[in-house]
């Protein structure tokens, strides 16, 4: 396992780059349908596109060293897969995309904790991270990743779905977390790809403002 940390920085931070690209578009996406629609929408591919950018940043947080991106991804991956399973996509899949979807992180969290002591040592004890900003991160990332966990109890009790109103101000405020957390760790990939969502954020909460006022009406 130590061997991945040869890899160059300009490999680690094209994954980075590319984990954020597909969380931008399933951002834009979702912002361009729910505009069309007038409403908030929930789009199937707003949950594929979620898959893939959460399994290569993953994938980069690992690489990085940084146990807050690898503790987000852990708890929003499974829910993004529960996601696909309400929308009816995961059973297309396959068997053999399934296993490996669902092992994949399993896996690596495995690999990982027989490395323990090394792990440990990059992601708790590096002198690049300060202890206190490892905190930091983390807690914006479990910030950030329980709007997924509200959106799961929120889409699991009406049996479908969803993006609520709460979802988005969770969304809104974790945001501002990791962007604090990625200039203090000079992260481009953490810096750009959340400033982004931010807009969108902003505006799907104004959309599902009007569509309760108009509802009230």
């Amino acid at each position: 396992m130590a061997d991945i940390h040869n890899i160059s920085a300009g490999i680690i931070l094209a994954i980075g780059f590319t984990a954020q690209l597909f969380f931008s578009l399933r951002t834009l996406f979702q912002w361009w349908k729910s505009e069309k629609a007038k409403k908030v929408v929930s789009p199937s591919a707003y949950w594929v596109l979620s898959v893939i950018g959460s399994y290569l940043f993953f994938v980069y947080g690992i690489l990085r060293d940084d146990f807050s991106i690898v503790l987000g991804q852990l708890i929003s991956y499974y829910i993004y897969l529960w996601n696909l399973n309400a929308k009816g996509i995961w059973k297309r899949l396959g068997l053999v995309l399934q296993t490996i979807l669902l092992a994949t992180p399993v896996v690596a969290v495995l690999l990982m904790i027989q490395d323990a002591q090394t792990y440990v040592a990059n992601f708790f004890r590096n002198e690049d991270i300060p202890f206190w900003l490892v905190i930091f991160g983390s807690a914006g990332q479990i910030i950030f990743t329980l709007r997924f966990v509200y959106q799961y109890i929120y889409s699991h009790r009406r049996h479908q779905s969803t993006l609520p109103t709460g979802f988005w101000g969770i969304s809104l405020f974790g945001s501002s977390v990791i962007i604090a957390y990625g200039i203090f760790r000079l992260d481009p990939v953490l810096i750009l790809g959340q400033s982004f969502g931010f807009v969108a954020y902003i505006r799907n909460l104004v959309i599902g403002f009007k569509e309760k006022n108009e509802v009230k009406k």
